[in-house]
């Protein structure tokens, strides 16, 4: 996947990508992130990104130019992209919008700020606009980088363990199992004896039901 992330704030994002399941997908070659800093395609000698919105009110609002520089630019080098406008009037991002991106050659991200976009930006291209979730962000670094790592871990490879993105929570109707590890028993807490009992049938039986249980506790619509 190659991913073009719009920010004013590229030094920001840069350490996050450089660590973890981000990292390691770079290093492998399942992942290339270009950070844009769309201020760099401002034309004015102030490098100017925002300003009033037409009609009065509250803060700055993104001007057009530099972004619809970035985006051109972006595709003129590297193809068209996917692009997402993250932005709080989109669609809530969930586990099937991430494999749907995993699937995908290119994205791009554009990171909004301030009171958001002038409307010129979201009729000049064909976005889609996702939001991840009910509540406001300074800006869309951070939901960039959440949704690049849901969907950057689900590209066949980069887990060391293929069954790690297939069975965990949200991939199937139910959450996750609770787990254990050792000690056997630490401070009076112990490891359920069937854990150990070697009877991996028996096992994966009681895992389903504890993971029914609790997503019925959770979330109230276990399956059947």
């Amino acid at each position: 996947m190659r991913c073009a992330i719009l920010t004013l704030f590229p030094e920001a994002i840069r350490p996050y990508l450089d660590e973890s399941i981000l990292g390691i997908a770079q290093a492998q070659g399942n992942l290339r992130v270009d950070l844009v800093d769309f201020r760099n395609h401002t034309l004015d000698p102030h490098r100017t990104v925002d300003d009033r919105p037409f009609g009065g009110g509250p803060g700055m609002v993104l001007k057009p130019e530099p972004i619809f520089a970035a985006v051109e630019d972006q595709e003129r080098a590297h193809g068209t992209f996917h692009k997402v406008l993250l932005c709080p009037r989109g669609r809530t991002f969930d586990q099937r919008k991430a494999r749907e991106l995993s699937r995908m050659d290119r994205v791009l991200f554009l990171c909004g700020r301030y009171e958001g976009y002038d409307e010129r930006i979201r009729q000049g291209f064909a976005w889609e606009e996702i939001s991840l979730g009910d509540f406001v962000l300074a800006g869309g670094e951070l939901a960039a980088l959440v949704m690049l790592e849901a969907a950057v871990r689900l590209i066949p490879g980069v887990l060391g363990c293929a069954e790690s993105a297939v069975l965990e929570s949200f991939e199937t109707e139910l959450l996750d199992y609770p787990t254990w590890t050792r000690p056997r028993e630490f401070r009076g807490m112990a490891v359920p004896d069937i854990l150990t009992s070697g009877d991996h049938a028996a096992v994966a039986r009681w895992r389903t039901e504890q993971a029914r249980i609790l997503t019925h506790k959770k979330l109230g619509n276990a399956p059947s």
